[in-house]
């Protein structure tokens, strides 16, 4: 966009070539990618771990339908600038949304989610039947 505007106006003035400079710098800088995502797998639950710093609690959407988490997220910010007689007010808005399947091991009902320094925590709990046992020692008559 900035090279068609360059070729089609010599004079267009430098202060509009640096806001579209700055535009296509934010444009690469905000280009969103999936967040990072560590599950593990314990006795008692499985845990996902998913890297979004950043965001606020309130930013996230977490949803479980038909053993399916749904986890999405959107951040949007406002800034507003002003030199002299010209401002400038530009928003970002990102967002992100991630889908899995969940085994039917997983107790639905029984599901917490804690965000903190930038990580959110998903703990899914196992249905009692699901956790290991102890082995069952059997008797000879």
């Amino acid at each position: 966009m900035t090279t068609f505007i360059k070729s089609f106006s010599p004079s267009f003035p430098a202060f509009a070539h640096q806001i579209l400079n700055d535009f296509e710098h934010k444009a690469k800088v905000n280009s969103f990618t999936l967040p990072a995502i560590n599950v593990i797998d314990n006795e008692a639950d499985i845990t996902l771990q998913l890297a979004a710093p950043g965001l606020k609690k309130e930013d996230f959407n977490i949803k479980i339908h038909e053993q399916t988490l749904t986890i999405s997220a959107t951040k949007k910010a406002e800034e507003t600038t002003l030199i002299q007689n010209f401002s400038r007010k530009e928003f970002d808005f990102s967002t992100f949304k991630r889908a899995f399947s969940i085994p039917k091991s997983i107790n639905v009902e029984n599901v917490e989610a804690v965000y903190q320094d930038g990580i959110l925590n998903i703990v899914l709990a196992k249905l009692e039947e699901a956790k290991p046992k102890e082995p069952k020692a059997i008797n000879v008559l």
